[in-house]
């Protein structure tokens, strides 16, 4: 790896991605023409779609992107088509994980398997069905009571 003058140099206190604090915070500070450094691409993203994110954030601020050990520098022609590469990889992930869903869905229906939501405990929906016909009970208390909605009360109700 070589070395790059920076102006300032930031450690992450925390590997999650929903605890890079100090991550958000550079990116609010950068300003157009600005170049972020990381020694690896792993430093900025965990995942392909973090990854894209943070690209897309850096290129709509005007800033340019510098992994060191994969010598991925956005400022070059290389660099953007790597950009491009990523977004690419992503909706090829997200049209495999569509397609996945799809054929395990039609797989469940051949095999008589119900999809969706499951339904309601029968005790709670009778319970929601009899405050209904109280009529002690307006449709918020229902729902606050029982966590029936209004639109599944009145499913049960038709049926």
């Amino acid at each position: 790896m070589q070395a790059v003058p920076c102006e300032s140099y930031y450690a992450e206190e925390h590997s999650s991605p929903k605890k890079r604090v100090v991550l958000k915070q550079v990116f609010l500070q950068l300003k157009p023409g600005d170049t972020f450094i990381v020694c690896r691409l792993f430093s900025l993203a965990d995942s392909t779609r973090h990854l894209a994110e943070a690209l897309d954030q850096l290129h709509a601020q005007g800033a340019f992107f510098l992994s060191l050990q994969e010598n991925i520098d956005t400022r070059e022609p290389s660099g953007k088509l790597f950009h491009q590469n990523v977004q690419a990889l992503l909706h090829f992930q997200s049209d495999i994980i569509s397609e996945n869903t799809r054929r395990g869905m039609y797989e469940a229906k051949e095999k008589g398997l119900k999809l969706g939501r499951p339904r309601k405990l029968d005790a709670n929906i009778k319970r929601a069905i009899s405050m209904y016909e109280s009529k002690a009970y307006n449709l918020a208390q229902i729902r606050e009571e029982t966590g029936i909605s209004k639109s599944t009360l009145y499913r049960y109700l038709e049926s």
